[in-house]
C-alpha cells in the first residue's frame, strides 16, 4: 500500500465528504478510493471512517488521525518546495579545485563576478598542484590545464586549449645569446617543472610540421610553476610555461618569447566532476559559467 497516497485520498475524503465528490476531483473511481481507505484502516487496525446511508462520519480514532494525516502533509507540501526551491538557486557551499598557478593568476579574472551573480553560495577553495581524489576529497569540480587525464568514471568537459610556449628573460637573453634554432637550447638551462615524468625533455614543432625532441641541462627544477615562473624573471634561464601564466610578464616585457616559429604541444583546461544523474545547481552554474567564459580567446597571442 501506498500509505502517503492513502493519507491524501482520506484528506481529500474528509474535506469534500463524500467518495464521490473526492474521486471527482482525482479523477479516479469511487471504488479505487474506497479500497485505499479500507487498506489504510487496516494497516491502522481501526476504523476511520463511519459510513451511512446518507453521509460519512469521523471516528474518534478518524479525527486524530486526520489532524496528523493534515500536519504530516502538510510538511511534505512544504519540503517538496523548499527543495525544488533548492535545485534551482545555486546555495550551499561549492567546493572547487584548482591548480596553485590558476589560482593566483586566472580565478581573480571572473570568479568576483561568478560569486556576485550567485550571492547564496559560499566557494571552498582547494588549490593544489597534484590531481584530487574528487569522491575521497569531497570537492564538487577541478578546474586542470593538463595534457592528459587519468582514467577514472569523472567528467571532463573540455573549456578552452592552454599554448605553451618557452620564454626568457631579457637580461638572460643578453647574457647567454638568444636561440635561434631548437638545436641551440641544447647549450642553455632549463627551469624545469619537477612534477612532469620528463622535465628536460621538450618535443617541439614548426609550421611545416618539422619535429624536434631537445634535451636541455636542468639548472633548477622546481613542484611549483609560481617558483619556476619568478625564477624565470630573475634570468635563471629558459623556461615553458602555459600562456595564462606568463601573460602579464610578457606583455610588460619581463619576459620574451623564445623561438616563437617552434611550438611546444599545448594543453587543455578540463572542468572535471563526478558523474551524476542529476548535477546540483551549484555545479551547473559553475560549469556553465567557465563554460562561456573560456569560450571566448582568454589567453591570445
Amino acid at each position: 500500500m501506498d500509505q502517503l497516497s492513502a493519507m491524501q485520498t482520506f484528506r481529500r475524503v474528509v474535506e469534500l465528504g463524500s467518495f464521490s465528490a473526492a474521486a471527482s476531483q482525482a479523477g479516479l473511481s469511487h471504488t479505487v478510493l474506497s479500497r485505499q481507505v479500507k487498506h489504510l484502516e487496516r494497516h491502522l487496525g481501526t476504523q476511520l471512517l463511519a459510513r451511512t446511508t446518507r453521509r460519512l462520519h469521523l471516528t474518534e480514532a478518524g479525527a486524530l488521525f486526520y489532524r496528523h494525516c493534515v500536519q504530516i502533509l502538510e510538511q511534505m507540501q512544504a519540503m517538496t518546495l523548499e527543495l525544488s526551491e533548492h535545485q534551482q538557486q545555486p546555495t550551499g557551499t561549492l567546493r572547487l579545485g584548482v591548480s596553485t598557478a590558476f589560482g593566483e593568476l586566472e580565478l581573480g579574472r571572473w570568479l568576483p563576478d561568478f560569486v556576485e551573480r550567485h550571492a547564496q553560495l559560499q566557494i571552498e577553495l582547494n588549490c593544489s598542484d597534484r590531481f584530487v581524489d574528487l569522491l575521497e576529497e569531497q570537492v564538487d569540480v577541478c578546474l586542470r590545464v593538463t595534457r592528459h587525464l587519468p582514467d577514472s568514471s569523472l567528467v571532463a568537459r573540455r573549456l578552452a586549449t592552454s599554448e605553451v610556449l618557452l620564454v626568457a628573460a631579457p637580461r638572460y637573453l643578453e647574457r647567454h645569446g638568444t636561440p635561434i634554432s631548437p638545436a641551440d637550447l641544447a647549450r642553455h638551462p632549463l627551469l624545469g617543472y619537477s612534477q612532469l615524468p620528463h622535465p628536460q625533455r621538450l618535443q617541439m614543432v614548426n609550421d611545416a610540421d618539422e619535429r624536434q625532441e631537445i634535451l636541455m641541462p636542468r639548472r633548477l627544477s622546481a613542484n611549483s610553476p609560481m617558483a619556476l615562473r619568478a625564477a624565470a624573471i630573475g634570468a635563471l634561464g629558459i623556461a615553458s610555461f602555459d600562456r595564462f601564466i606568463v601573460q602579464d610578464a610578457l606583455r610588460d616585457g619581463r619576459l620574451l618569447p623564445v623561438l616563437g616559429e617552434w611550438r611546444l604541444p599545448a594543453r587543455t583546461l578540463y572542468a572535471v566532476y563526478p558523474q551524476s544523474r542529476y548535477l546540483a545547481p551549484k555545479v551547473r552554474a559553475l560549469l556553465d559559467y567557465v563554460q562561456a567564459y573560456y569560450a571566448q580567446d582568454r589567453w591570445p597571442a
